[in-house]
């Protein structure tokens, strides 16, 4: 290599090195607790070392320990709606589970709004879909920012919940495909990618390629999963996640009796939302107390 080149390259290398560090220097608590739910910002890792990620965490009153739930949001395809995306808070959801004694992290993951950086979920074209590589570079990120907040002195290293939505959720599946020993549930809110495709209501992109992914990722499954969907979801129907929800199940995992697929009642005018508003929730809210008094019985009761 040339002296001057190798200059370069080493410039370089040490650039890179100092930024990644004082990123890492800069996690954590970003400024006061407010209102509601002692909200939070905050700055978490990612897999990518030249991103760090924006968070939300709300908190109960009190030190805690408390169970830790982590909120994993939907995503887009479309460059530039992906670029102005709010930073996702999921504040009726954050709220409930609040209300039932957990610390709740909502992170933005790279590629998303003002956290930005190198979008590391795309799943390709729509014919040729790679649904099982996006769901892992997601569930990537969303164990990346649990792990580190999962630390910190007032969240208990126990009983860990991932609440995922739409991509979010189809992370959460993957995560569960890992086989965490850290998270003790998994609540998908329509997991799923390639929906609306060519912005069309009730279109998906290769949805056997959809179906196949689900299934790869129950093969090592062990963790319970609660999977819910509107009635009047249109970007993944009840009866495609009902087939994907039976591959995950039966695809020859140890979770075949531990997956829990329910149909929700129809929420507004787009089912596929619920999760981000209140009616939503409190829809889901049977459903949700059934999965934590099941797979966390001393985080469901309410503080």
């Amino acid at each position: 290599m040339q002296p001057l080149k190798a200059y370069f390259v080493l410039v370089v290398l040490g650039a890179t090195c100092i930024q990644s560090a004082l990123a890492q220097d800069r996690l954590g608590a970003q400024g006061a607790e407010a209102e509601p739910h002692r909200m939070q910002q905050w700055l978490v890792p990612s897999p990518a070392m030249d991103v760090t990620p924006r968070a939300w965490l709300f908190r109960p009153p009190g030190d805690g320990p408390f169970r830790l739930a982590v909120i994993a949001h939907a995503t887009t395809q479309n460059v530039l709606r992906r670029a102005q995306m709010p930073q996702p808070e999921y504040r009726a959801l954050a709220a409930w589970l609040v209300a039932r004694g957990f610390a709740v992290l909502v992170p933005e993951r790279p590629g998303h709004g003002a956290t930005g950086g190198r979008y590391l979920e795309d799943q390709g074209g729509c014919d040729e879909a790679e649904y099982a590589r996006s769901g892992r570079a997601t569930a990537d990120a969303i164990a990346a920012a649990a792990s580190f907040v999962r630390k910190q002195p007032f969240v208990r290293p126990d009983g860990m919940v991932i609440v995922g939505h739409s991509a979010g959720a189809w992370g959460a599946l993957a995560l569960a495909g890992e086989n965490p020993k850290d998270v003790s549930a998994i609540i998908a809110f329509a997991p799923g990618r390639g929906g609306h495709a060519n912005d069309r209501p009730n279109q998906v992109c290769a949805p056997h390629t959809l179906i196949a992914a689900a299934a790869e990722f129950g093969k090592a499954a062990r963790v319970p999963v609660t999977w819910l969907v509107g009635a009047n979801d249109t970007y993944f129907s009840p009866e495609l996640s009902r087939r994907m929800a039976d591959a995950f199940r039966g695809s020859g995992g140890q979770v075949r009796s531990q997956v829990s697929f329910h149909v929700l009642a129809a929420s507004g005018s787009e089912g596929h939302w619920l999760a981000e508003s209140e009616a939503g929730v409190k829809s889901a809210g049977p459903e949700l107390d059934r999965a934590l008094k099941i797979l966390a019985p001393t985080a469901a009761k309410k503080r």
